[in-house]
């Protein structure tokens, strides 16, 4: 009698490569588009075998959650009390570089995630922050709410949000380096050379479309793209549902509207920053000023584009991608004219640590506006970047 190939030779550490495919699919198409049998051909097994070992989507989804920041969790408790804070994050970086291509989900995890999954997963991320504060308040005094902490670790955790090439360990020096400086940035530390930010005005909606479209975007920053219908969106601007149809072809439609005008937004921002700058340095210290100032004005625009662009359908996801592309090698030509020493590599490593910087520390400051957290995270952008 033949043996069934999906059992004779099936590997002990089969739940763990399921998790890890996983992982990886559910970081580039987003929860909802990923499949179940997709992710059972990344391991090479059938969808009825999948099953057997998670019962569905969700359960699969949650594992994959937990797996990194129990990871974290297991390399922190390895350093010894009192560490320097080097080694501390240094221990962090290991684990975020080696989990880098399923570390995304953590860009859905406070969407799709129950209530108590939740709760449980971000106790767990608490108590990483906690160990990494301390270490900061120890070496870096005073204590700042734990804002240096956050933001050291927004800066390693970015690289699990992009697709740049380069070795293991030169992102672990590079990142753990970055980290270091932010943890070592004085929260009041004062931005250098910068012009006032010019952003562009909040566009005010004269016609049913803009009104469509100002009307989705706070609800898909709060529920999640998927999880908001149209009838919600017909509902706050006083339409019937199929009235939608006459100024958007789809929902998704009016998502791809959202994100557009995000990167168009913030390339205006960035035109009208870097018109008068004089030197990379200036030009760098600009960029990010007008980053921190869009992500604070922008709130709710901004976390659509940034969380659901995966989600797009290839067609409509090409020209946000080469908007993104276009802003990023801005920032690349800069730091790298302000840094000789960087190859292009390293500087898009560092840009996307920026951007990391800004995400966490803005949700720290519960994205509160004024010119003094506006600053404050400018000034650990910065830092991040090495200048």
């Amino acid at each position: 009698m033949t043996a069934d190939p999906t059992t004779a030779a099936r590997p002990r550490n089969r739940r763990q490569l399921i998790v890890e495919a996983a992982g990886r699919v559910f970081s580039d198409r987003g929860y909802h588009r990923a499949s179940m049998e997709e992710i059972a051909a990344g391991v090479g097994i059938t969808a009825a075998a999948l099953y057997r070992h998670f019962p569905n989507k969700y359960a699969l989804f949650a594992e994959c959650a937990d797996v990194m920041a129990q990871g974290l969790v297991a390399a922190l408790d390895e350093v010894p009390p009192g560490a320097p804070l080097a080694d501390v994050l240094a221990a962090v970086t290991r684990v975020t570089v080696a989990y880098r291509a399923a570390g995304g989900v953590y860009r859905w995890e406070a969407r799709y995630l129950n209530r108590e999954d939740r709760r449980r997963l971000r106790g767990t991320f608490a108590r990483i922050v906690g160990r990494v504060d301390e270490a900061v308040r120890r070496e870096h005094p005073p204590a700042d709410e734990r804002l240096r902490a956050v933001a050291a670790l927004g800066a390693i955790g970015s690289v699990t949000m992009h697709r740049t090439s380069i070795a293991a360990r030169r992102a672990e020096s590079l990142l753990t380096a970055s980290a270091l400086r932010v943890a070592a940035a004085g929260p009041g530390a004062a931005r250098q050379d910068a012009h006032p930010v010019e952003l562009p005005a909040q566009p005010v909606p004269r016609t049913r479309r803009a009104e469509i479209l100002a009307a989705a975007i706070p609800l898909f920053a709060r529920d999640g793209f998927a999880n908001v219908t149209n009838g919600q969106i017909a509902r706050e601007v006083g339409l019937a549902p199929s009235a939608l149809y006459r100024h958007y072809p789809g929902k998704v439609d009016i998502l791809a509207a959202a994100c557009l005008q995000a990167a168009g937004l913030l390339a205006q921002g960035v035109e009208r920053s870097l018109h008068r700058v004089v030197g990379p340095h200036e030009a760098v210290v600009a960029l990010a000023a007008t980053y921190v100032a869009y992500s604070f004005e922008y709130t709710a625009l901004n976390s659509v584009a940034e969380a659901e662009l995966a989600g797009l359908p290839a067609d409509l996801r090409r020209p946000l991608v080469l908007a993104q592309r276009e802003h990023i090698a801005v920032w690349e030509q800069q730091l790298r004219l302000a840094r000789p020493e960087l190859d292009p590599r390293q500087a898009r490593v560092l840009v996307h640590a920026g951007f990391g910087v800004v995400v966490e520390a803005g949700r720290r400051l519960r994205w509160q506006d004024g010119p003094g957290h506006r600053d404050t995270v400018t000034a650990l952008v910065v830092a991040a970047l090495g200048l």
